[in-house]
């Protein structure tokens, strides 16, 4: 121990070895929980991820990035309008529903966006994008959306943080 009691991490370079470490390493970075619908082929689909960042204010652009490995990745790809739901504290149902063999929309009323995108009014804000940009990400591509409208009700957001849902807590 070192520096009033804090241990030093132990480093490690990234790969096949330290896969379980670096996940460790990234849950350390709370993020908030977003539900990403959009309408397809295959009718209405919702995806959860919690890799969404703002780009940009002027023009207003967001950011997430969907897995490769997920069976609805080509339908995300190929998408050129979606909606971003940031999640409510209280919406973990709504995770469940969106989980790989969930329910998804089935049993839910659909309201569609004026793009026919499926929308959830739970939402503590809301943006409905217009694919703009692709990147490459690895295991991950980037999908950068120009928001066309936005919409927030406030109230707590589900966070994410070292593999368990939670809320925010203020200091002080």
């Amino acid at each position: 121990m070192a520096d009033g009691g804090h241990m030093h991490p132990a480093e490690f370079a990234p790969g096949p070895a330290t896969t379980r470490a670096l996940r460790d390493a990234l849950g350390c970075f709370a993020t908030g929980v977003t539900l990403i619908t959009i309408d397809s082929a295959d009718g209405p689909m919702g995806f959860a991820a919690n890799s969404f960042a703002s780009v940009s204010l002027d023009p207003a652009l967001v950011l997430w990035s969907p897995a490769r490995a997920s069976r609805r990745f080509p339908h995300y790809l190929a998408a050129r309008h979606y909606a971003i739901h940031v999640l409510p504290i209280d919406a973990q149902d709504l995770l469940a529903r969106f989980a790989r063999d969930g329910a998804g929309f089935d049993g839910l009323d659909v309201t569609r966006n004026a793009e026919g995108v499926p929308v959830l009014d739970r939402a503590v804000a809301r943006f409905d994008c217009r694919q703009h940009a692709v990147h490459e990400g690895g295991d991950h591509m980037i999908i950068i959306g120009e928001v066309m409208r936005a919409s927030h009700r406030g109230g707590d957001a589900l966070m994410f943080h070292q593999g368990q849902y939670g809320g925010f807590s203020p200091l002080g």
